[in-house]
């Protein structure tokens, strides 16, 4: 295989292109769905297909082919060439990729119990066992739907610098998803879980556990208050955290959208946020669900500090916009020696159908000193937000959290339950208001959509903000 793939590889060198690279995927992975008792879905299969990538003269050009004779693999390359000769011919800035340094490797996922000796039907009896117990619980609860997926993936990364990574990765990956009702007040809740070593993520998110957690979620929203609507103090706990990081920040952090006109744009090298506040992604995580060795160009994964001490240090990049980055604030005359502009590893692709685009891996705030207890102390009254349901974020910075579990703070202590609350406001006003962070940690494990679905994990310790946006009743 290895020396059909160079061939394919040097076959577009000699078409004229100045930079080649292709990733071969074998998929096999099984997708299951459960909702109320029934199986609505269960598919059990393997996928293969092959991604090439061409660049002529900084314009790039990107085809697929899931037939693998020689006809179809040299059709798809041809085409990819064609794309990128006729775009180079007519683009503005030509740019060439970041260098790295030439990779050769064979990655093997650690496994704790491979999703491959579970069979089908016992992975039903599971996901079916949730959808039971929830269920049970309460006459209040009404509908109750499971998503599965596992993916196991064997890919081969070949580039004309001569880079040649064949790599292993497996996801396991679950959600659900419940409603209850009693008279007329609704409730919905949601949990996810996922990990990259395994079926025996099952021993610790068993289905009693689970199914005691959303029941929990549910019925506390139907006796909730509903929150005062206005700017008050909050405790966000290490899921909110992490949502909060990855779609408020995050997002801005991705030098494709940053050099979109993210709000991030002009403030790069400045101070965005509280001193308190260190900002990583992290690709290394052990243990992390968006965690990997080598990214989609072969770039080794690493650990990215992106916000130091309040200010942003670095970008997240593929080659292309490492590259970009340098000429972009040499343009603009910011580039310090401080500010980062190599390549992070941050290159994935959802599949071999799809070119690589940048994601995040694992983000999050790093802790500090104080105790979770302390955060509280102080607040007369404000929120405390444990978990959530949902989130979005724009590129001018404004953002919007649903919360799915929230408290009162009164007089520092936890209170009343309340429903219907949501969090919204501005990434850099809210970073900068952040003015204590516990000395805890935890992650979540989820999915992230930019066009292509990529698995990341999110998280921090609990922190704090002097004022949030809180939406209730006025």
């Amino acid at each position: 295989m290895k020396e059909e793939l160079l061939k394919i590889v040097e076959q577009g060198i000699k078409l004229g292109a100045t930079f080649v690279d292709l990733r071969f995927q074998t998929v096999n992975k099984t997708i299951l769905k459960v909702s109320n008792n029934k199986i609505e879905v269960s598919n059990v299969g393997t996928e293969q297909g092959i991604g090439i990538r061409v660049f002529v003269n900084g314009a790039v050009g990107f085809a697929t082919s899931s037939s693998l004779d020689e006809e179809s693999i040299s059709s798809a390359l041809n085409s990819a060439y064609k794309m990128a000769k006729a775009s180079s011919e007519s683009i503005k800035m030509r740019v060439n990729l970041a260098d790295t340094k030439i990779q050769e490797d064979t990655v093997k996922a650690k496994l704790d119990i491979d999703p491959r000796n579970i069979s089908v039907g016992e992975k039903i009896s599971n996901i079916m066992q949730i959808n039971t117990l929830l269920l049970k619980s309460s006459e209040y609860i009404r509908n109750s739907t499971v998503e599965y997926a596992d993916l196991i993936i064997n890919q081969i990364y070949v580039s004309s610098e001569g880079t040649y990574i064949d790599q292993e990765k497996v996801y396991v990956w679950t959600k659900v998803v419940a409603t209850a009702r009693r008279n007329d007040i609704y409730a919905s809740a949601r949990y996810e879980f996922g990990s990259p070593k395994g079926y025996g993520i099952w021993n610790v998110e068993t289905p009693e556990k689970i199914s005691e957690v959303m029941k929990n979620r549910l019925l506390k929203q139907l006796e909730a208050k509903t929150p005062k609507a206005g700017l008050f103090p909050a405790v966000l706990a290490p899921e909110v955290v992490g949502v909060f990081t990855h779609e408020a920040f995050g997002h801005l952090a991705e030098a494709d959208l940053t050099f979109s006109g993210a709000i991030t744009l002009n403030r790069l090298g400045q101070k965005i946020a509280s001193p308190l506040v260190n900002i990583y992604d992290d690709g290394t995580l052990e243990g992390g669900f968006g965690s990997f060795k080598y990214d989609d160009e072969g770039v080794p994964a690493q650990k990215t500090l992106l916000v130091k001490e309040g200010k942003i240090i670095s970008l997240l990049y593929d080659r292309y916009h490492a590259s970009l980055a340098k000429v972009m604030l040499e343009r603009m005359g910011t580039l310090t020696n401080e500010f980062n502009t190599e390549p992070t590893g941050n290159a994935r692709a959802e599949s071999y159908r799809f070119a690589p685009i940048i994601r995040m891996r694992n983000t999050y705030i790093a802790p500090r000193d104080w105790t979770k207890e302390e955060l509280f102390e102080d607040i007369k009254f404000g929120y405390y937000l444990v978990s959530f349901r949902g989130g979005q974020a724009n590129l001018d910075g404004t953002f919007q959290v649903g919360i799915q579990e929230g408290y009162e703070i009164i007089n520092g202590e936890i209170g009343a339950p309340v429903r219907n609350l949501s969090i919204s406001g501005n990434t850099l006003e809210t970073l900068l208001s952040i003015d204590g962070i516990a000395n805890d940690l935890a992650f979540e494990s989820g999915r992230c959509g930019k066009g292509q679905t990529a698995f990341v994990g999110s998280g921090g310790p609990h922190i704090r903000v002097k004022k949030i946006v809180i939406g209730g009743r006025e």
